[in-house]
């Protein structure tokens, strides 16, 4: 094994900086939402320094994901993943500072334990990166900051371990043990001056094996750290996720409410949905991916945003939603309401798009996905139907705005619709969280 050069530690520490700020950017994103208010989110390879006010970009969608933050049924919003990345980030850079000072002078055991150590944001980046591929499909910038910043620790790392010092590669292999006449009072014995022999300055120390454990365990508590000061500050927002509405007349008449069947149903759910609503779609698939959404006893009352059927808006907001709501309706009778909701949200993109069009586009991608349909979809009856959806929500006093989830009688406020929804559900609805991811 050989002697690290200050390189090593260098490449550390340049790499560990440039992690814990993108961790420290993505943690500042996710804080500013426990506020429970929209907020713009930093998504760039400089980052603090470009932000998108939108929130539609890779780095809000990993932010709403439940890969995010840990123990989200525990804390509202849950303790952020980055947060871990940045205790870890910050050891390593003063590791990194450490090897870089004693250079040759780092014992071998504390150059493997830095070399372990490096190991862990790699570990962890490879596995999110997994997740981000697989689940999300897309990698945010902040995320691909810090998966690179693991990489260079690693090499930094592989550095501190092999890599030869320009000394070495000129005097030859480095002395694995002292000369036993050598002492720390006199390193050069005067039978060897002179003779070209390697001094005491080039002998690797040895060190103890507690050097190499005790930089792991100080990267771990130091990873811990912040994690258990954030969880330890969080206010408390039992009190915050109840009082956002009741329906006041929850019965409805017959048709007008459609039960979408679900595998174990526990929990009494009505939702009023817009098929082309972004925001519906992004709460039905985090309901999906919590696990939640099969434990609904769910009954939709179809909200279409498209003044072409909704009486209540000027202008459409969805043009095309009044189409396919009306097609949801019509499945009903043949118990394939969930299917079109399902399809209609899977393929939610172009049938915006399309709508926007000609809503012609839209109706004719409906029937050539559920010919069945057709004839139902413009008859009177179902329009008389969607019609009295629409006065059920004027009879409840529903806001026109979708979507809005109702457990039992009580309103899931919007702010606890994304990030804490685990938290939220497993005060509203005990039994439903317990079926949650």
């Amino acid at each position: 094994m050989r002697a690290s050069s200050p390189l090593s530690g260098i490449i550390g520490a340049v790499a560990s900086l440039a992690g814990g700020i993108f961790a420290a950017v993505s943690t500042h994103d996710y804080a500013q939402h426990l506020d429970r208010r929209l907020h713009g989110t930093h998504c760039s390879f400089l980052p603090g320094i470009v932000e998108s006010q939108s929130g539609e970009n890779a780095c809000t969608v990993a932010m709403y994901s439940p890969y995010s933050a840990v123990l989200k049924d525990q804390y509202w919003g849950g303790v952020p993943i980055s947060l871990f990345g940045l205790g870890s980030f910050a050891f390593l850079f003063a590791a990194s500072l450490y090897i870089a000072l004693a250079g040759r002078q780092a014992s071998r055991q504390a150059r493997l334990g830095y070399f372990l150590a490096c190991l862990a944001p790699l570990a962890a980046s490879v596995v999110m990166f997994i997740i981000s591929l697989t689940r999300l499909g897309e990698i945010c910038k902040l995320c691909a900051g810090i998966y690179l910043s693991s990489i260079g620790l690693t090499v930094a790392g592989f550095l501190a371990l092999w890599a030869p010092t320009s000394e070495e590669t000129r005097a030859g292999p480095p002395v694995r043990k002292a000369d036993p006449e050598r002492t720390e009072a006199d390193p050069e014995p005067w039978h060897l001056r002179g003779k070209g022999g390697a001094t005491a300055q080039d002998v690797v120390p040895e060190g103890r094996w507690v050097a190499s454990v005790g930089l792991l365990a100080l990267l771990g508590l130091a990873t811990l750290a912040p994690a258990a000061v954030y969880a330890a500050t969080l206010p408390d927002y039992s009190g915050r996720i109840v009082g956002c509405g009741t329906l006041a007349s929850p019965g409805a008449k017959k048709g007008v409410l459609v039960r979408v069947p679900t595998t174990t149903p526990v929990q009494a759910a009505i939702s009023f949905e817009d098929p082309l609503c972004p925001a519906c779609k992004a709460l039905h698939d985090r309901l999906n991916d919590g696990g939640f959404y099969e434990k609904l006893d769910l009954q939709v009352a179809i909200f279409p945003l498209d003044s072409e059927c909704n009486w209540m808006l000027s202008r459409p907001l969805h043009p095309g939603a009044c189409v396919i709501s009306r097609a949801f309706l019509c499945a009903d009778d043949g118990g394939t309401a969930r299917s079109v909701l399902d399809w209609s949200y899977a393929n939610q993109e172009e049938l915006a798009a399309a709508g926007k069009r000609d809503v012609a586009e839209v109706r004719k991608k409906v029937v050539q996905r559920f010919p069945e349909l057709d004839d139902c979809i413009d008859s009177a009856q179902t329009k008389k139907r969607l019609d009295d959806v629409l006065q059920y929500a004027v009879t409840n006093k529903v806001r026109v705005s979708t979507p809005q989830l109702y457990l039992g009688d009580q309103r899931l406020c919007d702010e606890d619709t994304d990030m804490g929804m685990r938290y939220a559900l497993r005060k509203l609805a005990p039994e439903l969280a317990k079926g949650g991811k």
